[in-house]
């Protein structure tokens, strides 16, 4: 796998996030589009620093980090979702509205 190559899978998997996040209005499919952004953005990351900074480890630890935060928000999201759909058995973005600050 080349640099350039990666980027490539990175830049389809933010894309591919980004349309599922923006076109869709389950929330759990909200979701899954900002998963794979977020999956988007640590292939990217690791990208960065397999090529360029292989001896910091630095990188490691900002990918390690990314991958943690995106299980949080995923475990939360997912409470959140579960919850709304136990307590109204509505799991669409529109009838939520009661989420708004």
């Amino acid at each position: 796998m080349t640099f350039e190559l990666l980027l490539v899978l990175a830049a389809g998997l933010f894309c591919t996030g980004l349309f599922g996040a923006l076109s869709r209005q389950s929330i759990v499919m909200i979701m899954m589009g900002i998963e794979l952004m977020i999956g988007g953005i640590i292939v990217a990351a690791a990208d960065f620093w397999h090529f360029l900074a292989p001896a910091a480890g630095s990188g490691q630890v900002v990918i390690v980090a990314a991958v943690v935060a995106m299980a949080v928000e995923m475990a939360m999201g997912f409470a959140v979702t579960t919850a709304i759909y136990r307590a109204r058995q509505v799991d669409m973005t529109d009838m939520a509205e009661d989420l708004k600050g």
